[in-house]
């Protein structure tokens, strides 16, 4: 039976990168060597790199004013290493916080410089985003989270500002088009929407850097990756990899345009169908749930193991709300064909009529 695959990440990949990946961990390129074998200074690599940065560059319609880089660690790594890069001591940067991650985040940057909490929606449970809030024009840079991936929330409009914008895009990357030339910096951890987890993307504004006072350590500073080519020491190699043959499906499948199109159709079939049956309901403002990650409850709790269960029974798998928002969570990331939205459903209304 098919499992229908809604973790919130790691998560769902293309089956065609699926298995262009497995047959390169036995066989790369027809080198008789794996991917996970080959050096990281070969031209096998280097070319696996360098199409992974063109195809990010020609995703966000960029030119040579900022740069990409693929390097180790998750978007919680870059919690520390955008303050660390962009933030004097006694210098103030603002943050936007709708969730969990952008929390942490701010928590992160107090460590390196001084945080202003622009915007935080604790008042509703972080259920909306917040778009009344004023940034101080001495600030570094504003930080945004632009889809929190545990509430269900996403920015639509991202907001104007006169300082460098920061974004963290870890679970809604590359899902639609917008105008990325706006951004500073954007970061994101490859696991929900653009491959294996293992490799965070970051893309920067050249201009931005070089001007705090404090020494970086050396693996820290984005100017010598820039310099190395993200090659300052070895790299996630398979990780990378199975980035670039993501962005390359993204391509060949018509872009962020087709996302898009895609991503809408099924979190508005999902969100119509919460919303026609009483026994579910949806948190969340309207105007700002995610294209990503549906998060929503059953009125009645004491049934929401038996709705577990039956998804279970049908091979769905990573229904289940994160830990401290509870309730079920629907992620739909680019990957993720809208016949396995459909089949759920199509499980909410039978559950509906049962237990309604």
């Amino acid at each position: 039976m098919k499992v229908h695959n809604f973790n919130s990440g790691p998560s769902i990949l293309p089956e065609s990168v699926m298995e262009q990946a497995a047959q390169a961990i036995h066989d790369f390129n027809g080198t008789g060597l794996s991917i996970l074998e080959i050096g990281h200074r070969t031209t096998h690599f280097q070319e696996v790199l360098q199409e992974a940065i063109n195809s990010v560059k020609q995703l966000m319609n960029l030119g040579d004013d900022h740069d990409v880089l693929f390097l180790h660690g998750g978007a919680t790594t870059q919690f520390m290493q955008v303050p660390m890069n962009l933030l004097d001591e006694n210098a103030t940067a603002a943050y936007h916080v709708n969730g969990i991650w952008g929390k942490k985040a701010a928590t992160e940057a107090a460590l390196f410089g001084k945080v202003e909490v622009v915007a935080d929606s604790t008042d509703k449970q972080n259920t909306y985003i917040s778009k009344d809030f004023a940034v101080p024009r001495s600030a570094a840079y504003l930080h945004i989270t632009s889809n929190n991936t545990v509430e269900g929330t996403q920015w639509h409009e991202f907001p104007e500002t006169q300082v460098p914008l920061v974004a963290d895009m870890s679970s809604d990357i590359f899902c639609r088009p917008a105008d990325y030339k706006r951004f500073g910096l954007i970061y994101a951890g490859a696991q929900k929407n653009m491959g294996a987890a293992g490799v965070n993307m970051v893309v920067v504004r050249k201009d931005l850097l070089g001007k705090v006072n404090r020494k970086i350590p050396t693996i820290m500073d984005y100017q010598k990756h820039i310099a190395a080519g993200s090659l300052m020491n070895t790299p996630p190699v398979f990780a990378v990899y199975v980035s670039m043959l993501t962005l390359r499906w993204i391509l060949q499948e018509g872009g962020l345009e087709e996302m898009e199109r895609r991503n809408k159709a099924k979190s508005a079939l999902l969100y119509q169908t919460i919303d026609s049956i009483p026994l579910f309901r949806a948190d969340v403002a309207k105007e700002d749930r995610s294209l990503m990650n549906a998060v929503f409850f059953l009125n009645d709790p004491s049934l929401e193991t038996a709705f577990l269960e039956a998804c279970k029974q049908v091979n769905m798998i990573g229904v289940k709300g994160y830990r401290t928002v509870g309730g079920i969570r629907v992620s739909m990331y680019n990957a993720l064909p809208l016949s396995s939205v459909e089949v759920i459903c199509e499980l909410m209304k039978d559950f509906a009529s049962k237990h309604g």
